[in-house]
């Protein structure tokens, strides 16, 4: 049986076996939408918070240095938290203590002194009810202009991930510095000062959801309860709440920051926070699935039907960019691309161009990645004479064009004996290599163990926090099984009419979309074609703005991408175009097999804005 693995919103992916596809009668393994991933892997392991090494591995270059140890308070917590779908903390166990360490980064043009807080903040309804017990990290600054400094609201997907993936990745003051895409001295990567910091630019609040990290429901509310999309957005946007208040940051700039799954969960929260009054500044997706129908992938392996296969074209042709990209790392293009931008835009006029032809392969292709290539009928793929006449057009070999209409998924396929990576395609391993039993995808693989090993010596000693009694939970498979996605009547949520909705209450609203050229859980050319769909709305003119570098799914990760990316994030906070970014005008326009983009349903809007 062949798998699949589904979206991460940054963790890693899981293996899920479905029941019975109608006809397709077979059992499947699901990408995990951004935080989920293949089973066995390490990175969905419970950390014991009972480790307390006293060494945090923060190298001697390290610039952080602590500041006013005497002002320091570490926490020792001693509630024992659960992630189990039935449980509930006891209302007397809750409480809103926290770690609070100093330290000072001194990586950029001048020093920052740095304040992390470490703890739990109580989400409750508006009647004042506690719905639950959040886990989070925040990272503060004191004003230099006399203005409140912006703060970020960061989170992962999954559905089902803790933050750490960002947190311990992305532009915290302290970072794992991984080799990707090489394993290099795999797993053993240290914890460093990260210089792409944005600590000198904005706030930023880590927040794991319930049933992941050390977050966990209040009864009578058990965690299973949060474990849809909507009940997700609004557990989401009663702790921003409290944490706005609890720290009188009403009058900041306000930001939300979500990866993978974390993106769907952006624009439903973004009009969950609007229409209760919490206006925000702007909203960064980083490696977008913002329309689970767009990719039939996920939906045919969430829904476990065939009827989710209506835009399998569309998801044919939106991979195709990404994973020529991947192929062209590899040296699998003729003539080498000289430009990452120039080539990606070859592609993607290649498969518009050849778009009614792909109609002929797109089910078998889409069941093909899903491993049941054969679940309707004989396969259907692309004679030889044809994929010839394709080599120039799409500037593919032959060899890697075989290897994408095949009936075998193309991460096995491009590279013979070798298997490429979903999150980041340009990690590879050969097939023999004995980690592969247990994982998958070699890009989970690389950053797994890493980043559950740092949290274990991060927590007691940089952040001055522990928990003995618990087990802090990076990534809850029991989440991605269970978690119902429905939405506006769907059973999969489209969010672009949630960004559509969050633009018409704030139309000075403004969206960042950040995509990895290597992407191949989240392609960035679907997330262009779901985007275009706000071309739909007469005199609709976003601040929208669409940036790519080089990188997979986690696109930090990648040592030449994330100073680009710090670059252009100090612009976006600034309100700064970027000369080299997309705007609505200029993204590709929809696939007219797409429905337009239209505000929410009034029933998905109440159920967002609810108490």
């Amino acid at each position: 049986m062949k798998r699949v693995e589904r979206l991460r919103g940054n963790g890693p992916f899981r293996q899920h076996r479905l029941p019975a596809l109608g006809t397709l009668a077979v059992a499947v393994m699901l990408v995990s939408g951004c935080g989920g991933g293949d089973g066995g892997s390490s990175s969905g392991a419970a950390v014991s918070m009972q480790q307390t090494t006293a060494n945090s591995q923060l190298s001697a270059q390290t610039a952080s240095q602590p500041q006013t140890p005497s002002a320091n308070q570490t926490y020792i917590d001693p509630v024992a938290y659960s992630s189990n779908a039935t449980d509930g903390l006891a209302p007397a166990q809750a409480s809103e203590k926290a770690a609070v360490m100093h330290y000072q980064w001194t990586l950029g043009r001048t020093p920052i002194n740095y304040t992390t807080t470490t703890g739990h903040l109580t989400a409750a309804d508006a009647n004042g009810n506690p719905e639950a017990t959040m886990s989070y990290v925040a990272y503060t600054a004191p004003s230099t202009n006399g203005s409140p400094r912006p703060v970020t609201f960061v989170y992962n997907g999954g559905p089902g991930s803790s933050s750490i993936w960002l947190r311990l990745g992305s532009f915290a003051p302290t970072r794992v510095a991984t080799t990707d895409p090489v394993f290099g001295n795999w797993p053993n990567y240290p914890l460093v000062d990260n210089k792409e910091s944005l600590i000198d630019t904005t706030d930023m609040v880590f927040i794991d959801p319930p049933g992941t990290g050390l977050s966990e429901a209040i009864l009578p509310n058990t965690n299973q309860k949060y474990w849809t999309t909507d009940a997700d957005v609004n557990i989401m946007r009663d702790f921003i709440e409290r944490y706005l208040a609890v720290n009188n940051r009403g009058s900041s700039p306000i930001y939300l920051y979500g990866e993978s799954y974390g993106t769907p969960r952006t624009d439903m929260l973004a009009l969950a926070l609007e229409s209760a009054g919490v206006h925000l500044t702007g909203i960064v997706l980083q490696s977008a699935i913002l329309n689970y129908f767009a990719d039939a992938i996920e939906a045919v392996a969430i829904t476990n039907s065939s009827s989710a296969l209506a835009l399998d074209t569309d998801t044919l042709a939106g991979y195709f960019p990404g994973y020529a990209a991947v192929a062209a790392y590899y040296n699998q293009a003729s003539p080498a691309p000289l430009n990452q931008d120039l080539y990606a835009l070859q592609t993607s006029l290649f498969v518009t161009a050849e778009y009614n032809k792909f109609r002929r392969y797109s089910q078998s292709w889409v069941l093909s990645q899903l491993g049941i290539p054969d679940a309707l009928g004989t396969p259907v793929f692309p004679n030889a004479k044809t994929i010839q006449a394709w080599t120039l057009p799409s500037g593919l070999t032959v060899q890697a064009l075989q290897g994408y209409f095949n009936v075998n998924p193309f991460s096995s396929t491009l590279l013979p004996g070798t298997t490429i990576g979903r999150y980041d395609g340009r990690v590879s391993l050969p097939n023999s290599d004995p980690r592969l039993q247990n994982d998958g995808d070699p890009s989970d693989i690389l950053i797994s163990q890493p980043f559950t090993t740092a949290l274990a010596t991060q927590m007691p000693d940089y952040l001055g926090y522990t928990a003995p009694n618990a087990t802090y939970m990076p990534l809850n498979d029991n989440i991605i099984q269970v978690w119902d996605f429905s939405h506006d009547g769907q059973p999969l949520p489209d969010t672009i009419p949630d960004l559509l909705g969050a633009l018409t209450l704030n139309p000075q609203l403004r969206v960042l979309s950040e995509n990895g050229f290597h992407d191949l859980a989240t392609p960035f050319f679907n997330t262009e074609k779901q985007l275009a769909r706000l071309q739909t709305v007469p005199g609709l003119n976003p601040d929208l703005q669409v940036n790519f570098f080089q990188g997979g799914h986690m696109i930090y990760l990648d040592d030449v991408a994330r100073p680009l990316m710090k670059r252009d994030l100090v612009r976006f906070y600034r309100g700064t175009p970027m000369p080299d970014a997309l705007t609505l005008w200029t993204l590709p326009a929809p696939w007219r097999d797409e429905s337009p983009a239209s505000e929410p349903t009034a029933t998905a809007s109440a159920q967002l804005s609810a108490p």
